[in-house]
């Protein structure tokens, strides 16, 4: 079973001060706590030859002022600002690579469910974090399951929304499958078609031919994903966007997910249904070299992804 327990760090940005990690506090009576009213980012800050490197922090960001358009709460800081928050967060904590969870949210004003007077307040922490689904899980792959919960219909929630309350959903999904042995889960629609996983997007191969779930309302279109999506074209491996029934999970030759905490993780079975030979797929393994090789600033940025962080001359002495 793997625990993820924060690494703390050692400032956090908070509305444009830094402010030591143990004085970042919430009320209780705040409608980030009481009701989930708050939206969110995970960024990853890669190690580099040239240094601690953000991997897509304008598109995370973009994101990030969607999601808060979509709960109509107002950012009170430009794109531009909190981009330069973020580098400057991870210069602050002298970190080589670290996760970035910058989160906007309600704080405390008035009761009830009209959050609409409550003060926004935005908070940016970084912390060391390592692989998410294990330390062997990139290279070996994992064990999954189909949850037993599914997704909510769309125009329920705003799933194409990063909030905080969305993830309790995600959390029955990923607590039953490690309580059952599993290091992950892959939920259904509404409609029985697979979704996601619990924080990942799903991807399959079938015939040569990588296959991922289309937009449906049901899933959060991942960053990591979209970067699969482009790699895949420049690398001629054909790519389709369709419906996928649940049984294609055990009659792919190959599946893996895909975010930002998991990176590019293979999936070596399904509810103990092998997936292919229940190794690590070619296709999969040149899409995960390659995102990886990208990260780390191996190849080079083709697509200016990586937003470099300089950090200040006496702490790389």
């Amino acid at each position: 079973m793997t625990y993820h327990r924060i690494r703390e760090s050692k400032w956090i940005w908070h509305n444009g001060e830094f402010i030591p990690w143990g004085e970042a506090k919430v009320h209780v009576m705040s409608p980030a706590v009481a009701f989930g009213s708050s939206v969110f980012e995970g960024i990853r800050c890669y190690r580099t030859a040239q240094g601690p490197a953000i991997f897509r922090l304008r598109d995370h960001l973009r994101r990030l002022e969607d999601s808060c358009r979509v709960y109509r709460m107002q950012l009170p800081y430009t794109l531009d600002r909190l981009a330069e928050a973020c580098v400057a967060v991870v210069e602050k904590n002298e970190l080589e690579e670290c996760y970035i969870r910058p989160a906007v949210l309600r704080g405390y004003g008035p009761a009830g469910m009209n959050a609409l007077q409550a003060p926004i307040e935005v908070y940016i922490p970084c912390f060391p974090w390592g692989p998410y689904l294990g330390e062997n899980a990139l290279e070996k792959g994992v064990d999954v399951c189909v949850s037993t919960w599914q997704r909510a219909e769309p125009n329920t929630f705003p799933v194409m929304a990063k909030a905080a309350g969305h993830y309790n959903n995600a959390q029955l999904m990923k607590m039953e499958a490690i309580l059952n042995g599993y290091a992950e889960a892959i939920a259904l629609g509404p409609g029985g078609l697979v979704s996601e996983g619990s924080g990942e997007n799903v991807f399959l191969v079938r015939d040569g031919v990588l296959i991922t779930p289309q937009v449906d309302g049901t899933w959060l279109k991942g960053i990591t994903r979209d970067t699969i999506l482009v790699l895949a074209r420049e690398m001629g491996i054909p790519v389709r966007e369709q419906s996928v029934p649940r049984e294609m999970l055990y009659t792919a030759d190959e599946v893996f997910v895909t975010g930002t905490a998991a990176e590019v993780t293979p999936v070596r079975s399904i509810d103990k249904i092998p997936v292919g030979n229940g190794e690590v797929g070619p296709i999969t393994r040149k899409l995960q070299s390659r995102f990886l090789d990208i990260v780390h600033g191996r190849v080079p940025d083709s697509h200016g992804w990586l937003t470099l962080v300089m950090r200040p001359a006496a702490a790389r002495r």
